[in-house]
């Protein structure tokens, strides 16, 4: 079957649409088998990320067309839903892949962390037994595409993250970041970033909240902050003058009521906020209070572009190579389409040759001249392995089937006269 990818990112969706179709955690072994459980999907990877949730599927179009409904319906999506989605069949979908696995397509252009979100996708489609030779071999040709990608142009030189985004955004609201305090709420590779870009900023006070306290205390602690429990977050939000949050938390974790507690206990002094999550940590009516500046993720895109200007000529570059590595892919996949061809005309060549073999042997063991034994051997097997095609041959004069000829003429290379 061939591959097909049905999914939205990014550049279709705002995060209010994104937000509505994440997976994560349990969710996806489930969501997987069902998707593999549609008639006309024989495989599935899903990839889910704050920016993108996209299916990588082998699978016929109604196998794709059922697979929109599925998750249509799964989430109970309204109609319009649809006008998001974007689907890619056979070579654009090709290079749609290798264009996130190489972060060509992401928000960030270059970024790494994509490959390693790929990956682990990949991972769990293993695990859920919903990989089978074609999209294993796909995406082990894909990590080794981003590889080259990385290795042979300059896309990942002078990062550009988000967590970097976010940092220079805040500078456009506070001058000396000495003199204030920052809450981050969460504790992955994002907030890790986050933490990182501030404490080089000279942040004055550095509060890191997570569910896992200890988790909390081991990030706080890389950069001389406070680390606390998010049950403690209600109490701490009024000392926050930069709020920063991502969390895999499919609710909010920072409420309308906690903020407005939050500003007044501040007196009306302003907080900026960055909600880099998705679904989004900051509920998204905080943004109508006064003195509150609240940023999600898709407000992060401008600062990202006017950072990433150096990195556009790495990009052609690597467009390059995929138009290289496209062409190659697909000229492999095309060669083991005619494998099982080539070793049936293999077996049934030995076979005939083990027939002729023993006819001869025959003769040598009668007193047969051992010459005579072999004029016979390969006229014999001349004779056998050239009476197919010579009948097929007859035809093709005979229907004028100047295909035929012409691929007659190629397989055996004979020049025409």
């Amino acid at each position: 079957m061939p591959l097909k990818i049905l999914g939205l990112n990014h550049n279709t969706a705002p995060v209010e649409i994104r937000e509505q179709v994440v997976f994560a955690g349990d969710q996806i072994p489930g969501a997987l088998q069902a998707v593999r459980d549609i008639h006309g999907v024989e495989e599935a990877v899903l990839l889910s990320t704050c920016n993108r949730t996209e299916f990588y599927v082998m699978a016929d179009h109604d196998g794709r067309r059922r697979l929109q409904e599925w998750l249509h319906d799964a989430h109970n999506l309204d109609p319009s839903f649809a006008n998001t989605l974007f689907e890619l069949d056979d070579d654009a979908a090709l290079r749609h892949i290798f264009r996130v696995a190489c972060g060509l397509d992401s928000m960030v252009l270059g970024e790494p962390q994509i490959l390693g979100q790929l990956k682990d996708a990949f991972r769990d489609a293993e695990g859920a037994g919903t990989v089978g030779k074609q999209l294993s071999r796909l995406f082990q040709h894909t990590f080794s595409v981003a590889k080259k990608v990385r290795t042979d142009t300059e896309i990942g030189t002078s990062p550009v993250s988000v967590a970097y985004a976010a940092v220079t955004l805040a500078q456009q609201f506070f001058s000396d970041f000495r003199k204030h305090t920052a809450l981050l709420v969460g504790a992955g590779v994002t907030i890790e970033l986050v933490a990182k870009h501030l404490k080089r900023k000279e942040i004055g006070r550095l509060f890191v909240a997570n569910r896992n306290i200890a988790r909390a205390h081991d990030l706080a602690n890389q950069f001389g902050g406070f680390g606390l429990a998010l049950s403690d977050l209600e109490g701490t939000l009024p000392e926050a003058d930069i709020l920063i949050s991502s969390t895999a938390s499919p609710t909010a974790v920072v409420t309308l009521p906690q903020m407005e507690a939050a500003i007044k206990a501040r007196r009306r002094k302003p907080i900026f906020a960055v909600d880099i999550a998705v679904p989004r940590d900051i509920e998204a009516g905080i943004s109508k209070l006064d003195d509150v500046y609240l940023y999600t993720i898709d407000d992060l895109n401008k600062v990202v572009l006017e950072g990433q200007g150096n990195r556009e000529a790495a990009a052609r570059d690597a467009n390059r190579i995929l138009d290289e590595e496209i062409s190659r892919y697909l000229s492999m996949e095309r060669a083991k389409q005619v494998a099982p061809l080539i070793t049936a005309l293999r077996e049934n060549a030995n076979s005939v040759r083990g027939e002729i073999l023993k006819q001869a042997q025959k003769r040598l063991a009668k007193g047969a001249d051992g010459q005579e034994v072999l004029e016979y051997a390969t006229a014999a097997l001349m004779k056998k392995m050239l009476h197919n095609p010579s009948v097929k041959l007859r035809e093709a004069g005979e229907n004028s089937d100047a295909e035929i000829i012409a691929a007659a003429r190629a397989l055996f290379g004979l020049e025409e006269e």
